[in-house]
């Protein structure tokens, strides 16, 4: 990949005027990962992507275009209205995949997947692509402003932002030279559509989801400084949303929660394109207010697909649909890009609680399969999908989820290094640097300097860590420890070769309590959301079939007043002592009711797959 092309798209996304200079991070290909359970993860990813038949999800593009199709549609969501969405995704897969291993089949499905789909842009002759049933008679009804016409198919919208996203992934991240013709005439077919409309017209069509149509129109502006693609951006963001949230009104109760995520990534986009304060505005107090007000210990937010009273949580905490993996992954989207143009530590505490128990959670290890829902209700269970029965969106943004997670790990500002997450990797730069750990096993990491620029390292000093608790060693050598107001600490020194950086993380048990106050409790150790594992009894659907509803975990429910509850004392959390010489494993013995979940042990939520569990406790007297 030609590093360029990643290095001023970032570079762009820098506000105009900030008081600082953006930073960036590395790409993909420069962050590799070590052994560990990340590297795990992504191996597993691999083995899922590439168990998926190309031509099975080329078929709907295919079919729409009027060429024959050399394989039969996948079932479930792709041949249920929302064909065509799962190959978007795949483009994405593919080329996290690729840049972050190499993988030679990786690259091989990626150009099979972008001849093809080259052959159906040139069939419709008009830069469109998309598997949408009726494409043609759909998008000829709008573009003659029948715009309700979007309501007669499933979220077509939402559906081609994924074909968008996919090319422009192949060519920023893949380098793939041949996806950039192809998504900028596919954008020049939506700059169209949307000349066609007036702007009442849009904000009518605009109701119904649309994924991020703004932010890769806003994509292609900073791809090619052509203004009608950020006119277009504009037009396809929409100010029901756009202008509350801009006057920092929080009116998203009930809201449809992946349905907005999606437009406030977009608004972020667009302000660092175009420095618009009122776009900026909106997509910092959305992020506030759903990671404050929002979002549950795991990182995840919405019951129901849709965004919860922040005054009553009963719903999350009695619902089977618990919050959506999709929103996590787009929540992450918008939080690296706010954090590139503020370098504040605490985007980067949400993006490490979200990743540790949210994503990495949503992955069967070993086998594969995706998690749509992860309910809070106590005793309840999560379905995983399989690759040849399940295609849903969570399926989609599954698979991208788990092949990038060496994308935050460090980051750069001028000549400066970011130390973000805490991850056994290597950084192969302008800086080359080896982070050898075993955490959250261990509290400690280690960074070994083999090239550096004249810089200052810079290590995130997390919130989960007591202050004056995190110590640094250079070289054996104790370093002064101040936090700066951006919550990094600061490392000044000549680097040279073999420079040795020991940094420890000293975690400690808190109790986190759910949003509205109520009593539920979650008991984190660090970063991490312990959870219990009661049992592996009667989890119908366990593993889903071809159904339409079958991402919901739709078998028995235990009665949630027969489940654990934690007896209130004093000096609670001083009480859950932690297993000998089992890392990460902790005993409620003697703290917990009814007597029968005496033997219940607190492990990290990711530690536990297919089975029954409890995140979330009330605390009552005996």
């Amino acid at each position: 990949m030609k590093k360029n092309c990643l290095t001023i798209f970032l570079s762009i996304m820098a506000i105009a005027g900030s008081a600082q200079t953006p930073l960036q991070t590395f790409s993909l290909q420069e962050v590799k990962l070590l052994p560990g359970i990340f590297k795990s993860a992504q191996t597993t990813d691999q083995h899922y992507i590439e168990a998926l038949d190309p031509d099975r999800l080329l078929a709907p593009y295919l079919r729409e275009a009027n060429l024959p199709a050399k394989a039969r549609a996948y079932d479930n969501w792709e041949s249920g209205g929302l064909d065509g969405h799962i190959g978007g995704h795949y483009l994405s897969a593919l080329s996290l995949l690729y840049a972050s291993t190499g993988d030679p089949e990786a690259l091989k499905r990626l150009h099979y997947m972008l001849d093809e789909l080259k052959k159906v842009q040139e069939a419709n002759g008009d830069g469109y692509i998309g598997g949408v049933p009726g494409s043609k008679k759909l998008w000829t009804a709008i573009i003659a402003g029948r715009v309700k016409a979007v309501t007669e198919r499933w979220v077509p919208f939402y559906n081609i932002h994924k074909v968008y996203a996919g090319l422009r992934d192949a060519y920023l991240i893949a380098g793939q030279q041949q996806a950039l013709p192809m998504m900028i005439k596919f954008c020049d077919w939506a700059v169209k559509l949307s000349n066609a409309l007036t702007d009442e017209q849009m904000e009518t069509m605009l109701r119904t989801e649309h994924g991020g149509m703004n932010e890769v129109l806003a994509d292609a502006y900073q791809l090619t400084g052509d203004k009608k693609y950020l006119t277009a951006a504009r037009k396809f963001s929409q100010k029901a949303i756009l202008n509350p949230l801009s006057n920092q009104l929080d009116q998203l109760t009930g809201l449809h929660a992946n349905t907005q995520i999606p437009k406030v990534i977009g608004f972020k986009r667009i302000a660092d394109l175009d420095n618009d304060s009122a776009y900026n505005k909106a997509a910092h107090f959305f992020w506030q207010t759903v990671t404050n007000n929002r979002t549950v210990a795991i990182g995840g937010n919405s019951v129901g697909e849709h965004f919860n009273p922040i005054d009553d949580y009963t719903k999350m905490m009695t619902d089977v649909a618990g919050p959506e993996t999709c929103n996590t992954y787009n929540m992450l989207k918008l939080t690296k890009a706010l954090y590139l143009t503020d370098g504040l530590q605490s985007y980067i505490d949400f993006y490490e609680k979200a990743l540790y128990n949210h994503i990495l959670a949503s992955q069967l290890p070993e086998t594969g399969g995706f998690v749509y829902h992860t309910p809070m209700r106590p005793g309840h269970y999560r379905t995983y999908s399989q690759p040849t029965t399940s295609m849903w969106c969570c399926v989609g943004t599954g698979m991208e989820n788990h092949v990038k997670y060496n994308e935050m790990i460090y980051a750069r500002q001028n000549k400066d290094l970011y130390i973000n997450l805490f991850i056994p990797s290597e950084l192969n730069s302008t800086w080359k640097i080896t982070q050898q750990t075993s955490f959250p096993e261990s509290d400690s990491t280690t960074i070994i300097i083999t090239k550096a620029e004249k810089g200052n390292i810079y290590i995130r000093y997390p919130a989960w860590v007591q202050e004056g608790t995190l110590s640094v060693m250079l070289n054996n050598k104790p370093y002064e420890v101040k936090k700066n107001s951006t919550g990094y600490v600061k490392l000044e020194h000549n680097w040279r070769k073999n420079d040795r950086i020991v940094i420890t993380l000293p975690m400690h048990k808190s109790l986190q309590q759910i949003p509205d106050k109520s009593n539920y409790y979650a008991i984190m150790y660090g970063p991490l959301v312990l959870a219990a594992k009661l049992d592996t009894n009667e989890m119908n659907g366990l593993m889903a079939d071809t159904g339409r509803i079958s991402h919901v975990a739709l078998g028995k429910q235990y009665p949630i007043n027969e489940m654990p509850v934690l007896i209130k004392q004093d000096h609670l959390l001083e009480s859950i002592q932690q297993e000998k010489n089992t890392p990460l494993t902790f005993s409620i013995k003697g703290l917990v009711m009814p007597e029968k979940y005496n033997d219940l042990l607190l492990v990290p939520f990711y530690q536990i797959n297919a089975a029954r569990y409890q995140l979330y406790f009330p605390i009552k007297e005996k």
